[in-house]
Parts: structure tokens; sequence; C-alpha cells
């Protein structure tokens, strides 16, 4: 992991446990998020569409195993189920801005039950223009979520009734390598969804996406 995003976030992780200092962790959350989410506007901005269904690293064990376009999806399919199906209540960005057609995805789940090549054939459908324009307004959402938040709000657990609504919603796979997110989400308080997937679930895929685009610079540089 890198080691200074790490250690921002053990900073922020720490200073949300006392109620003195939960408004800089705030700030500071928002602040690192913005400086995580320019890698991804950096990468949408320098590289063509076709690199984003590029598996560099097939077959890896890790999350650079999966494509640039998939990362992307993943890391904001799931904050836009949490956000607004757990925390506000509300309706999912996905649906209330028609993005499901405009990005053209063929799921409206977090991805988690896609394996190998189902990965590259899934992101060569997406419309990747439509697909940051998505992930740009829930990250937009999210951050005014958390900007709106107490500190007596980070205690607030999830019952029986949200976990059957995520289940309604169908947009995680019944798939077992997708419905354990359900109990994961629900077995925490807000204070747990900051970390993941607010935050640290960001990092990890980040960091692969950038494993990635500098492996395709590397292919293109010897072609």
């Amino acid at each position: 992991m890198d080691k200074s995003w790490s250690e921002n976030n053990k900073e922020i992780q720490k200073l949300l446990t006392k109620e003195a200092t939960f408004k800089d962790a705030i700030q500071k959350l928002l602040a690192f998020r913005e400086e995580m989410f320019e890698q991804i506007t950096q990468i949408v901005s320098g590289y063509p569409d076709e690199a984003f269904a590029k598996m560099p690293f097939a077959g890896a064990d890790g999350y650079h195993s999966k494509t640039l376009a998939y990362s992307i999806w993943h890391i904001f399919r799931i904050e836009d189920i949490v956000a607004h199906e757990m925390i506000a209540g509300d309706s999912q960005i996905l649906f209330t801005h028609d993005f499901h057609n405009r990005i053209g995805a063929p799921i409206i789940t977090t991805g988690n039950e896609l394996q190998g090549n189902e990965i590259a054939e899934f992101s060569e459908k997406l419309n990747i223009k439509e697909l940051y324009l998505y992930v740009k307004v829930v990250k937009e959402s999210t951050d005014q979520i958390l900007g709106d938040l107490t500190y007596k709000d980070l205690k607030q657990k999830f019952g029986g009734d949200v976990k059957e609504k995520l289940i309604h919603s169908k947009c995680v796979s019944e798939n077992e390598n997708a419905f354990w997110l359900i109990d994961y989400w629900c077995g925490k308080d807000i204070k747990g969804l900051i970390q993941m997937p607010f935050s640290r679930h960001w990092i990890m895929h980040i960091e692969a996406m950038r494993r990635i685009k500098n492996k395709l610079c590397k292919i293109a540089q010897k072609d």
C-alpha cells in the first residue's frame, strides 16, 4: 500500500475516534478523497478507451488482475450502493441520472461475480466518458453525505430491514463471490463504512489501477 496514503488514512481513522477531532477528520478525508480521485481523472483523460478493457496482469493474485474500467465501476458501484441505499436512504445515482443506460453497462451489480475474461468482456461494453461522469457524481454526492455527518452518526448500525432492502435491490449478485458483501456492510456502523468502502477501498483499487496503467505504458513503449 502507498506509504503516504496509508499514513494519511491511519491519521483520519484516528481523528474519527474523538468528537473533538471529528470535523477535522472529515475535512481531511474529503481532501484525501479528492487527491485519490485526481488519479482516476488523470487516467481517464490520458488513456484511450481501448486501454480500459486491457488486463496486463490477467491471472495474477490481486486487484491489479482486473481492468481499469472494471476497477472504476467496482469502486463506485459499491460507494453508490452504500452511500445511498444504506446511509442516506435515498436512490442510487446510477438510476436517478439514467447512468445505467448512458454507460451501457450490462449489469447493475458491484461486479464481484465476474471472473477472468468476463471482466474484459464487461469492460469493453462500457462508455468510459459516461462512466467517468457517473463516478464523479457519486463521489460528489458521497462527499456531501460525509460532510453532513455528526459524530453521533458514526455509531449508527443497520438492521435487517436494510439488509432486505439491499437484497431486493439486486445490486449485489447472489453469486458466492459477491453476496457476502451485504452481511459485511450490515455488520458495520457508519464509522466502519467510512473505512470500507469510502477510504481504504479506494486506496487498494486505485493503487491497482496505477499498476495497470504503468504496465500498459511499458507495453505500448515496446510496441
